[in-house]
């Protein structure tokens, strides 16, 4: 496994975690089809909530959420719709979450709600 890998599955782990302790309900990680990956899709509050998670050992490219581009929110769009389409969910409030994690630092930023 590659270094960007390890970091990256690392990270999901510990976002994964941390959304645990925030009473979240984890539904499925890394859903994966045609169009994209959802790193972690979770509910909380009758809310269905797909989570990007952007970890990063230090900010030399910038804050993790930033690499959350539009052509990326474009592949979660398309995916969250694949997703709920598959799973045969309708009427459901839907939320989409970037999850910042500092490796170095031990640090965590939840960014609820994200447009895209």
């Amino acid at each position: 496994m590659y270094f960007k890998q390890k970091i990256g599955k690392s990270g999901e782990e510990i976002a994964k975690q941390y959304l645990i302790q925030e009473q979240y309900k984890i539904i499925q990680t890394n859903f994966r089809c045609y169009f994209g990956e959802i790193d972690i899709i979770a509910q909380k509050d009758n809310v269905l909530i797909f989570v990007e998670v952007k970890a990063r050992t230090n900010q030399k490219y910038g804050l993790p959420a930033q690499s959350v581009t539009k052509q990326k929110k474009k592949h979660i769009r398309k995916t969250i719709e694949y997703y709920l389409l598959s799973k045969k969910i309708q009427n459901v409030s839907i939320q989409i979450d970037v999850i910042e994690i500092y490796l170095k630092k031990g640090e965590i930023n939840h960014i609820k709600n994200i447009s895209l």
